[in-house]
C-alpha cells in the first residue's frame, strides 16, 4: 500500500482515519482500528478535565502502539489559545509532533482566521499541522503555502451524518490543492466515504458514525472497504 502522506519521518498509508475521542474503552478502540486497517492513532487532552481523551495506559494491552503514527488533535479546544496549549501539552506529554488542528467557533464550525493564526504558530514551533477548514480554495491554498502537511475539509456539520453537502465546493478545493486533502465531518455512511475518495480526496476521517454504531468494528471494516472502492474508482476513470 503506497503512502498518501509522508511527514516527520512517518508514512500514512491507510486512507481511512478514525477518531478515538468518543470511546471510553481501549479494547474497543483497538478493535475498531484493526477492523478499519488504520495506521494512525489520534489522541488528545481535554483541558477542562485534565485527562487524556482515551486511557493511553490501557491501549498497549490491546494494540501494538509502535505500529501506529500518533497524531494529536485539539478537538476539545474551545479557542485558538486552547488549541495551541493543547498541542504543546501533547508534545510535552507524549512527544507528539503531528497535530490535527481544530479551532472551532461557538457553532462548532471551523474558525478560518483563527485556524490560520494557530497553524502558523505551530509550524513555527516545528509541528506538522493538519488543519480543519471549510471548503474554501483560498483558505486551503493559504494554509498549504504556509507549510501545512495536509488540509482537512468539512463535508457537512460535525456529527450530522449528511455527507458532502456541496460537491462543487469540494471539487474547487481539490482543483487547487497542492497538499493532500482529507474530507471529514458529517461522514455518516460508507457511501459518503466512498464518494469523497471518488471525487479525488486523499483520505477521509470518520468519528461519530463509527463510534455510535451498533457494531463499531463492523462499520469500521465497511468504511475501510468503501474507501478502497472510492480510491479505485477515482484512479480508474
Amino acid at each position: 500500500m503506497h503512502s498518501w502522506l509522508r511527514v516527520k519521518g512517518r508514512e500514512f498509508r491507510s486512507r481511512l482515519l478514525l477518531g478515538a475521542e468518543l470511546y471510553d474503552s481501549a479494547k474497543l478502540i483497538g478493535e475498531v482500528l484493526e477492523a478499519g486497517g488504520c495506521d494512525v492513532f489520534i489522541t488528545t487532552l481535554d483541558l477542562g478535565s485534565g485527562r487524556a481523551g482515551v486511557a493511553l495506559s490501557e491501549l498497549a494491552r490491546f494494540v501494538d502502539v509502535d505500529t501506529f503514527t500518533w497524531v494529536g488533535t485539539t478537538s476539545f479546544a474551545r479557542s485558538g489559545a486552547e488549541a495551541l496549549k493543547t498541542a504543546r501539552l501533547l508534545h510535552e506529554s507524549f512527544g507528539i509532533e503531528i497535530v490535527k488542528l481544530d479551532v472551532r467557533d461557538v457553532a462548532n464550525l471551523p474558525d478560518g482566521p483563527a485556524t490560520v493564526t494557530v497553524a502558523e504558530q505551530l509550524l513555527a514551533d516545528g509541528f506538522a499541522v493538519l488543519p480543519l477548514v471549510d471548503a474554501d480554495p483560498a483558505l486551503v491554498t493559504r494554509l498549504a503555502d504556509a507549510g501545512c502537511a495536509a488540509v482537512r475539509v468539512v463535508a457537512s456539520p460535525v456529527g450530522s451524518g449528511r455527507g458532502i453537502v456541496d460537491e462543487r465546493a469540494l471539487l474547487s478545493v481539490l482543483e487547487v490543492a497542492t497538499v493532500p486533502i482529507v474530507v471529514e465531518c458529517g461522514i455518516g455512511s460508507v457511501a459518503h466515504a466512498a464518494r469523497a475518495l471518488e471525487l479525488g480526496a486523499d483520505a477521509v476521517l470518520v468519528n461519530t458514525a463509527v463510534a455510535t454504531a451498533r457494531d463499531p468494528a463492523g462499520l469500521a471494516a465497511a468504511m475501510r472497504h468503501a474507501v478502497q472502492a472510492g480510491r479505485l474508482s477515482a484512479t480508474a476513470h
